[in-house]
Parts: structure tokens; C-alpha cells; sequence
């Protein structure tokens, strides 16, 4: 990318950003708590990013996700996951909320979207979802406005 560099935000307002982060702490706690895995809140972090076009935290969390242990034709097909057979019924219900949220802007989150999550999963879980999706867009917002680099290795 050739444009003119910008101001990264994060460090230009550093207490702003640490917030964000032990918001994001809070929130990937209260997943766990609520009985999400961690896999699962890595693949919701994919796809929110995947929606958001946000190269940076797309090979942050990709790259995390295969640590884990995550299956890479999962996440090979994840921008498809309604497609396959691949994605369990609570992850399919977690990804559909995510998207949802994610693509507030056209038509906020529907009731069957909603309905559909809350089919299978439990209000604790509906709600980790929902920050894990709000704070997700956050960073995107963050790293694109900023202009994050990403490079190959």
C-alpha cells in the first residue's frame, strides 16, 4: 500500500486503546464463562474481520486460531460456513448473530436473526456474543482507520 501514513490512533490516544483492551479481556472472560470456547471466539473474531475487510486482525486471529489447534478447512470456508457441514449448531447460531451485528447498518439485527441465536443459545451466551462482535468491530475500526500494516514474513 503506497498511501500516505496515518495517525494510528491507538497510539495516539494510548489510554483509549488500553481500555479497549481490558474490555476485550473482560469480554473474552465473560465467553468463557458463559461456556463459549475458545476456538469458537476465534473463528467470530475471523469473521467479523473477514466482513470488515481488516487484513490486520484477520492474520492475527487466523494465525491464533491455528495455534489453538483450530482446522485450517475451517477456516478456509468460513466465509461460507452456512454452505458446509463444518460448523456445529452452536457456532453456526454464534456466527449468525455476529454477522448480524456486524452488518448493523443494513437493517440492524433482525428478530429471526436474533431468534434463531437465541434457539440455541443461552442468554449468557447471547450477550458474550454480542460484545465479542461489538468489540471485534471496534479493532477493525481501529486498525483500518489507521492503516495497519500487513505484510508477508
Amino acid at each position: 500500500m503506497t498511501a500516505k501514513q496515518r495517525v494510528n490512533i491507538g497510539k495516539q490516544h494510548p489510554a483509549n486503546y488500553k481500555t479497549l483492551i481490558a474490555l476485550s479481556a473482560a469480554v473474552e472472560e465473560s465467553a468463557a464463562t458463559s461456556g463459549l470456547g475458545r476456538l469458537l471466539v476465534e473463528l467470530l473474531k475471523i469473521r467479523t474481520s473477514q466482513i470488515n475487510g481488516c487484513a490486520f486482525c484477520l492474520r492475527m486471529h487466523t494465525r491464533d486460531a491455528l495455534k489453538m489447534g483450530e482446522n485450517p478447512d475451517r477456516l478456509a470456508v468460513l466465509p461460507g460456513w452456512e454452505e458446509t457441514g463444518y460448523f456445529s449448531e452452536t457456532e453456526r447460531a454464534a456466527l449468525r448473530l455476529t454477522e448480524a451485528i456486524t452488518h448493523v447498518s443494513q437493517g440492524h439485527v433482525s428478530d429471526d436473526a436474533y431468534e434463531e441465536a437465541a434457539a440455541v443459545l443461552t442468554e449468557e451466551q447471547i450477550s458474550a456474543v454480542a460484545w465479542l462482535a461489538t468489540v471485534m468491530n471496534a479493532f477493525n475500526r481501529i486498525a483500518i482507520t489507521s492503516r495497519y500494516t500487513v505484510v508477508g514474513d
